[in-house]
């Protein structure tokens, strides 16, 4: 696992829970079938660790050996991706709602799964009145697992407010019928009706897209990203260090040297993060996952070159993250992306240093 980190004991605790569970199984993770239930019992057993787990922009975790907590966050959820993206995209939506809560100062979050569903645009948008609400929100990962939902709504001076709903109230309907994806298939994203439904408000008004840890959090989702692209160039080091071949050691340099780098960039910024919380870091977060999904896209292409065929027709655990990262890398929103890189460097570049001639000079 590349991104294992031995300053990390939180996540070697996690991994040895995570694999006594997958042992007990009669599975390894390397060639790891998923059942509904085995995924769900990994997903509890990660629960437990919420409280455990920093918030982005906490800073040294550890003053033992300075272990920055922002880095230690994102080395777990890269674990976990490395194991099902399922299991990773309903986790870190779950950290992602209770952090944020830690951050507009709501303390009293309720045990069980958490999720953030912020998407906006349904042509049924969610209404609210005297402390219900009604209306639509679309694309609810976790809709039928999830026990308390963080959801946004447009308030009348059209502001985005956080509202946190109980899923087990009457009043709500969950369809799933429109997810047709084959890659993260197993997510239960569902677009979900609520009707007259009891809800809790809370924070201020915009509050959910001016924090900082808005853009923090982000950077987590590229997190998982790149915990499944790691562990696919892993195969490609085993299928190497079985069967050497020129090939395979040319296509092993290409995804080592692209994920050597994107590492060193996630280092960066967690370091960033960590020693200037108050700021967004908004340009570097967007550069990190614009980088990331490059280097996902690469690796799935040189990997499946170099190693061919089998490996997506007779590992249902390679089969699986290939699958499935393609579509969790489109929450990247690509050129949109690129065109705020661009703004926001042209920005910076106004606030040169003196003797520095451009935002790149070294």
């Amino acid at each position: 696992m590349l991104l294992l980190n031995t300053k990390n004991p939180l996540l070697s605790e996690i991994k040895a829970s995570i694999e006594n569970i997958i042992r007990a199984d009669n599975q390894t993770s390397r060639t790891l079938s998923l059942t509904d239930k085995l995924r769900h019992d990994i997903l509890k057993t990660l629960i437990t660790y919420s409280e455990q787990i920093p918030h982005p922009a906490s800073g040294i975790a550890n003053a033992d050996d300075a272990s920055s907590g922002t880095l230690i966050r994102w080395q777990v959820l890269a674990y976990v991706a490395s194991i099902d993206l399922t299991i990773a995209k309903w986790f870190e939506s779950h950290l992602d709602a209770l952090s944020i809560l830690y951050e507009v100062g709501y303390d009293k979050a309720d045990q069980g799964l958490w999720a953030v569903w912020a998407a906006e645009g349904h042509p049924d948008p969610i209404r609210y009145e005297q402390g219900k609400v009604s209306g639509t929100k679309a694309w609810c990962s976790g809709a039928s697992v999830v026990d308390h939902g963080l959801i946004t709504y447009r308030n009348t001076d059209g502001h985005a407010q956080l509202l946190i709903v109980d899923m087990h109230q009457p009043g709500i309907e969950s369809d799933n019928s429109e997810w047709q994806a084959v890659g993260m298939q197993a997510t239960d994203t569902a677009t979900i009706q609520f009707h007259e439904v009891t809800v809790s408000q809370v924070g201020a008004a915009n509050i959910y897209l001016e924090r900082a840890g808005f853009w923090h959090g982000a950077a987590g989702v590229a997190a998982c990203w790149y915990g499944a692209t790691a562990y696919l160039a892993d195969y490609l080091i085993s299928a190497y260090q079985q069967k050497p071949n020129d090939y395979k050691a040319l296509y092993l340099g290409q995804v080592s040297t692209a994920l050597a780098v994107t590492q060193q960039y996630f280092y960066h910024v967690a370091d960033l993060i960590d020693s200037q919380p108050q700021l967004s870091h908004e340009l570097a977060i967007r550069q990190l996952r614009s980088q990331v999904e490059k280097v996902a896209r690469q690796v799935m292409e040189v990997v499946g070159q170099a190693l061919g065929a089998a490996p997506f027709c007779r590992n249902a655990h390679f089969a699986r993250l290939s699958a499935d990262l393609p579509v969790f890398i489109r929450q990247s929103h690509g050129a949109f992306d690129l065109q705020k890189i661009g703004e926001l460097s042209s920005v910076v570049a106004n606030d040169l240093t003196d003797g520095q001639e451009n935002i790149w000079q070294l």
